[in-house]
């Protein structure tokens, strides 16, 4: 064998030893560092709030291109204080690469309080969905806070061709009655709301008839509108709070008491 070629079949070899200096593809889905987040998150929340009957938390959401942004909203939410948990509304990534939402993770595992995430409709590009499920959990699921049952859900049909159920009214079904005994209160999150492009707004009154279905629904959240702002979609008395993009600096703060809710959009 020519000196040269074996040269390069060494230099090659070596390259090969040392997993830091292979350049993974973005789509790979190879995982490094926590996963099952949200499931490790819910117990958190669900035992640190049990028995709280005033329950505060923050909605944000389309960090993705916006690093330094969500490393200066978690830096935000840190100094409240007595924020309980946090709902990352979705797109944590742009393209769905695998890197994004590990960078976004390990961002938003720098806050003191637990959070959660819902799957976003950039999130479900390429390998994302593959991703997601591996880092942060199943695309739908709920929790309970108090006497207050929080369902978010994957509303991103148009991402799966209209080829899966989504909304999937079965897990929704489920969820009325599942622990029904635990909660008399219901907050339901989504990534985006009805009406949007993206939602499967052929089933949009069927949505709305389950959201009605849902002992004391309080309101719903969504973001990928990338503006705050709140609306009565259905003029039925339900108001759909949007979060912003985290380039515009911005979270909606929640407080739920026994006598109702307040909401408050905090700059950073």
């Amino acid at each position: 064998m020519h000196f040269y070629t074996k040269a390069i079949v060494l230099f090659s070899f070596f390259m090969m030893l040392s997993c830091e200096m292979i350049d993974y593809h973005p789509y790979d889905v190879k995982i490094s560092g926590e996963t099952h987040v949200n499931a490790k998150n819910i117990v958190k929340i669900e035992e640190n709030c049990k028995l709280k009957k005033t329950i505060k938390f923050v909605v944000m959401g389309d960090s993705h291109r916006w690093y330094d942004e969500t490393v200066d909203f978690v830096n935000s939410v840190n100094k409240i204080g007595d924020v309980d948990f946090v709902i990352h509304s979705g797109d944590i990534s742009d393209f769905g690469s695998t890197d994004a939402f590990m960078w976004t993770r390990d961002i938003m595992n720098k806050l003191k309080m637990p959070y959660v995430v819902i799957l976003g409709n950039h999130d479900c590009l390429g390998t994302g969905e593959q991703a997601f499920r591996t880092i942060f959990g199943d695309l739908n699921y709920s929790f309970i806070a108090g006497r207050i049952k929080f369902v978010c859900l994957n509303t991103n049909a148009i991402e799966y061709d209209y080829s899966r159920p989504i909304p999937d009214f079965d897990f929704l079904k489920g969820q009325i009655e599942e622990r029904k005994d635990e909660f008399n209160k219901t907050i339901v999150s989504m990534h985006v709301p009805p009406y949007s492009n993206v939602f499967n707004n052929n089933v949009a009154l069927f949505f709305e008839d389950y959201m009605n279905a849902f002992p004391g629904l309080q309101f719903c959240t969504a973001g990928h509108n990338h503006h705050v702002y709140k609306e009565d979609i259905f003029n039925d008395g339900t108001i759909y709070y949007m979060s912003d993009c985290m380039g515009n600096r911005n979270y909606y703060l929640f407080t739920i008491t026994i006598d109702g809710y307040d909401s408050e959009v905090v700059y950073f």
